[in-house]
């Protein structure tokens, strides 16, 4: 099984940005995709960014134009740019990643909290 380790949460303020960080302990051929999910208190997880191994991305409404999915292929590793952060932002952002016959992936989760 892959392994995903993630980093870069922190605190920051409104208007501010992060960037998060997610290593995975191998490449397989049998990758489809890669993304980022957030869970807030008391909300269920949702689907933040996805990219796909051929490079297309999707977004949330909510972080469309401000969150940032890419992949740096050579390092197994994917990352979250995120500009203009709000409250509702915050939240537990976990990196996934889903295969061809493989149970998914999940990183241990980093927690993300934007101040006012």
């Amino acid at each position: 099984q892959v392994q995903l380790v993630e980093s870069g949460g922190g605190l920051v303020q409104a208007g501010g940005s992060l960037k998060l960080s997610c290593a995975a302990s191998e490449t397989t051929f049998s990758l489809k995709s890669m993304a980022w999910y957030r869970q807030a208190p008391g909300k269920q997880r949702e689907l933040v960014a996805l990219i796909y191994t051929g490079g297309s991305t999707k977004y949330a409404d909510s972080v469309k134009g401000r969150f940032t999915i890419s992949r740096d292929n050579g390092k197994n590793t994917v990352y979250l740019q995120m500009n203009s952060l709000r409250p509702d932002d915050t939240a537990v952002y976990y990196c996934n990643a889903e295969f061809i016959l493989l149970a998914p992936s999940w990183g241990q989760g980093t927690q993300v909290t934007v101040s006012s």
